[in-house]
């Protein structure tokens, strides 16, 4: 579990060296606040802050939180998962956010990375009344577009994930059927956010 912790660490440092090292171009700080739409449709929520630093040309950082009922396709995405009765529910997660713009901050194309924590409550309609409930590192590099279509500043924005993920506490186990935890996640989804 130290490594994990560990890797978590140099990813969050290297976020921020990155952010201070690109502190040259423009004139003043702007924030902007997103959400997740989809969070909605899967009984859940999705709140981010995001913060352009003054002077920053590229950099953007944030922090968020989110929660959600993973849809049975992602579920079913891990064959040892696969029609096996689990409802899967991220119940709260909180994540820091560093994204690198490769013409000006908040605009057109980005690379992102994201380190949070996500806990996670599941059930098995095979054994019911029961639940098990564990809390996973992530680690999620992304890809995606940040799209301004108006005059006023409100955005959209759909990236691509990858998150590698592992368990640092609590149990995924009901009786003796066992919640297989993939170490690699793939994610798509949209953002839309406005700019302060």
């Amino acid at each position: 579990m130290r490594n994990k912790i560990k890797t978590i660490a140099i990813a969050v440092l290297t976020i921020f060296s990155i952010v201070t090292s690109d502190l040259n171009a423009q004139d003043k700080t702007t924030y902007s606040i997103e959400t997740d739409p989809s969070t909605f449709l899967f009984k859940g929520y999705a709140v981010h802050l995001r913060i352009k630093p003054k002077d920053s040309k590229h950099l953007v950082i944030g922090a968020g939180t989110y929660a959600l009922e993973l849809p049975s396709l992602m579920v079913n995405l891990n064959d040892k998962n696969k029609d096996k009765g689990w409802t899967v529910r991220i119940n709260s997660a909180y994540s820091l956010f560093g994204e690198y713009y490769f013409e000006e901050a908040n605009n057109k194309w980005f690379a992102g990375l994201q380190a949070g924590v996500q806990n996670y409550k599941n059930s098995n309609s095979n054994i019911p009344n029961i639940e098990s409930r564990y809390s996973n590192l992530l680690l999620m590099p992304s890809i995606g577009y940040n799209w301004k279509p108006f005059e006023f500043p409100l955005y959209f924005k759909p990236w691509f994930g990858l998150g590698y993920t592992t368990k640092i506490s609590g149990s995924n186990t009901i009786a003796n059927s066992e919640y297989n935890i993939s170490p690699l996640i793939p994610f798509v989804t949209l953002h839309i956010g406005y700019t302060f």
